[in-house]
């Protein structure tokens, strides 16, 4: 393997963080609706308000581009180097661009679909857990935000536990202490009983929603 230095995981975080910034969510809304999904529900471009707004078809088109978003860089970068640490920094880079798109005036999504699609890739063990523990939190009390952040929580603990190396430990602590941080508001909600639970909308109701 090649000698890496800086400038490799400086590069390997640029395209990470380009990748990610694709605002997968907005351009599959407006290609299909011919509407700027941020002027819908919560003005979020993510999986949940796409499909509180035009329904759980599209969501799930958002959900899975979203996550391959980040695969894409990781699964480049560990065919050309497989370095750990090169891979966590595209994988931060990746993390970052879907919450501060370059499209979107440095604005984006909260991170948790990019965040899973790198966990599934890169930590399989810790991603079927963290499924399993946001399922059911969803399932239970139809709070999206909920299953989001109690998953993430878990993430970095999972990680250890499943004995992955140390780098990989480091980048699920940051990716999911960083995915609660962006549920602040969502964090809120919840604790004052505010928050708004889960439900399928429809794209023949778009006019009602603005």
């Amino acid at each position: 393997m090649e000698n890496i230095g800086i400038t490799h995981y400086a590069l390997g975080f640029i395209v990470g963080f380009v990748f990610g910034s694709i605002p997968t969510g907005l351009w599959i809304t407006k290609a299909l609706y011919g509407i700027d999904i941020r002027e819908y529900g919560s003005k979020n471009i993510g999986t949940t308000n796409v499909y509180r707004t035009v329904g759980a078809k599209t969501a799930v088109m958002v959900l899975l581009a979203d996550m391959l978003k980040g695969i894409i860089v990781v699964a480049i970068l560990k065919w050309y180097m497989n370095s750990d640490l090169l891979i966590v920094a595209a994988a931060i880079g990746a993390i970052l661009g879907h919450n501060y798109s370059l499209f979107l005036g440095f604005k984006g999504g909260k991170g948790a679909a990019t965040g899973m699609g790198l966990l599934i890739y890169l930590l399989p063990k810790t991603s079927l857990c963290c499924f399993v523990i946001a399922a059911t939190c969803i399932a239970a009390t139809r709070y999206v935000s909920l299953g989001s952040i109690v998953a993430s929580f878990f993430a970095p603990i999972l990680t250890w536990y499943f004995g992955y190396p140390a780098p990989y430990i480091y980048l699920a602590l940051f990716g999911g202490g960083f995915i609660i941080l962006r549920h602040k508001a969502n964090i809120e909600r919840l604790l004052n009983g505010t928050e708004n639970k889960i439900k399928e909308g429809h794209a023949e109701d778009l006019k009602n929603k603005k």
